[in-house]
């Protein structure tokens, strides 16, 4: 991939998780300029120090906490201070536990907050500015659990449903622009946030999924599932009908 293609300047937001680093690595080794967000100090400047040795020049940083929404505008802000973006990648989320949703509502209302409404707030925010370049790309990772409700974790799935449809709502705005939106949909990833799930032959590494991930902006896809082998897998999950799913204890 040639470096006049590679987006030379991107946000990052979620940085510190382990998919995150890779995208923000596979763009440091081609010396774009990056800008991170997350919600730990520490590991955001291990990050970002790890980012600046294998290349990326300069690397500015900021401490979010996405629920905090009074915090969005003067992220959006700095991370355009220098100028226009060549992408914005949302990489933050949880993982919930579906039984303690099931007992404490507060549970699913949080990972909610999380995986959609604040993600919406701070993509709302995002739009309007690439909206106003007409160019560059917003990507978003949701979920393959998003493409069908499960009874193991249908609270997750919503949220991740959710920001697929506002997703799709937004690239068709947007495209009229010239921006790209971009829906990344992971299946099972070895990361620090599936640690307690069993493993399994369809789990994918955390550089694997960094890396297609980063080809999936590059190429300025419309939705791309990670690994591509989760296409054909959701197609047969979405495609039974009601009355068969129902049964099943998935």
């Amino acid at each position: 991939m040639s470096a006049e293609r590679t987006a030379r300047r991107v946000l990052i937001v979620g940085a510190t998780s382990a998919i995150a680093m890779e995208v923000g690595r596979a763009y440091a080794e081609r010396g774009a300029s990056l800008f991170l967000a997350g919600r730990s100090p520490e590991r955001l400047d291990a990050v970002a120090a790890d980012l600046r040795v294998r290349g990326a020049a300069p690397v500015e940083t900021m401490v979010l906490d996405v629920l905090a929404r009074d915090q969005h505008a003067d992220l959006v802000d700095r991370a355009f201070a220098a100028g226009e973006l060549d992408a914005a990648l949302l990489a933050h989320g949880v993982l919930p536990d579906q039984a303690r949703c099931q007992e404490r509502p507060e549970e699913a209302v949080r990972a909610l907050e999380v995986n959609f409404t604040a993600t919406v707030a701070l993509l709302t925010l995002l739009a309007n500015r690439f909206e106003a370049q007409r160019r560059g790309t917003i990507a978003v990772i949701a979920s393959v659990a998003g493409d069908r409700g499960r009874q193991s974790n249908y609270v997750y799935g919503a949220s991740k449903g959710g920001l697929h449809v506002f997703m799709q709502g937004l690239r068709n705005r947007l495209h009229h622009s010239g921006v790209s939106v971009l829906t990344l949909k992971p299946g099972f990833v070895d990361t620090p946030m599936t640690a307690g799930m069993p493993s399994n032959p369809l789990f994918a590494s955390s550089r694997r999924a960094g890396r297609a991930i980063f080809r999936a902006i590059e190429a300025r896809r419309d939705v791309a599932y990670i690994p591509w082998f989760w296409r054909p897998i959701m197609a047969l999950i979405t495609s039974l009908p009601e009355f068969v799913f129902k049964r099943l204890r998935l």
